[in-house]
């Protein structure tokens, strides 16, 4: 069910691909969150192409590990991920944003699309519903492992320490949490709008095995995990990244959690990213606004 591993030459460009395709989607269905979609995009390729046993012939094997992006918000690059991964031909993504498709802001319900685990988007959610996995698993004595990546800000809902206390209570060891930690919500920065640092303290005194990245470093996030994968615990990987990350005039700018990026920024971003002119297919659809 896993691929073979790849070089980190290999995952960065794969990276690469998949923060043009979003910020491409971005402009053409005035879907907001770029900068929150961009901040994760490295922890989301190296886990399906690099940790994920899963499956996209047989996305509902009942040995398949699990996978939620609790941060809801950043649904539009996790689209981009299964689509490359074969869960869906990219041609499915055209459909983005119309009336009846499944493609929005967040992801919808496992029944309407392969690869997706759990509709999330209210925040806080996501950890609980990957313990409850986890627990099942132990129950029903399956080996599979279940992994979620959370937001900073999402930090500040209490369902998410409530499962927090569980886990570590349970010693649910096959559970792994990514933190992404790019320092910025809707709002303002993650630490003025609630006490959230010392992050990696508060979890570690929760009881879980937890180390701090930079998120943004396939070399760094595989490092860690390979360091807590025996420990008994729940893990926490404190992943710290730049919001916007891979675009210099979108990093650490909160005003990409809801700004739409133009014709002209696509193509810039297509430069920067080293993406050919024939990928880049601004003509084909007329962009969406957004509001």
């Amino acid at each position: 069910m896993k691929s073979e591993t790849l070089s980190i030459s290999q995952l960065e460009a794969i990276a690469r691909l998949i923060r043009f395709r979003t910020i491409r989607n971005s402009h053409l269905t005035g879907t907001p969150h770029l900068g929150s979609c961009l901040s994760c995009t490295d922890l989301l390729v190296w886990l399906y192409w690099d940790i994920l046993r899963l499956d996209p012939q047989n996305p509902k094997a009942s040995d398949r590990d699990r996978f939620i992006l609790s941060k809801g918000h950043a649904a539009p690059v996790l689209f981009q991920v299964l689509a490359q991964k074969g869960f869906y031909g990219l041609d499915a993504l055209d459909s983005y944003g119309q009336g009846g498709s499944v493609f929005g802001e967040h992801p919808p319900s496992p029944d309407h699309l392969a690869g997706i685990e759990a509709a999330t988007g209210s925040l806080g959610h996501g950890l609980p519903i990957g313990l409850g996995m986890a627990l099942a698993s132990r129950i029903m004595h399956k080996p599979y492992r279940v992994f979620a990546i959370l937001g900073d800000g999402e930090c500040n809902e209490g369902s998410v320490w409530e499962a927090a206390l569980m886990a570590s209570a349970q010693k649910v060891s096959n559970l792994t949490v990514f933190v992404d930690y790019n320092k910025w919500q809707a709002t303002g920065r993650s630490d003025e709008v609630l006490g959230l640092a010392p992050l990696a303290e508060k979890w570690k005194a929760f009881g879980w095995a937890c180390m701090e990245v930079d998120g943004n470093s396939f070399q760094e996030i595989e490092s860690a995990y390979n360091s807590l994968a025996k420990d008994d615990r729940p893990k926490a990987i404190i992943a710290h990244t730049v919001k916007g990350k891979g675009i210099p005039f979108m990093e650490d700018d909160n005003n990409w959690h809801y700004r739409i990026p133009t014709a002209d920024e696509v193509r810039q971003s297509a430069e920067i990213l080293g993406i050919s002119s024939d990928q880049i297919q601004l003509d084909g659809r007329k962009p969406i606004s957004h509001g």
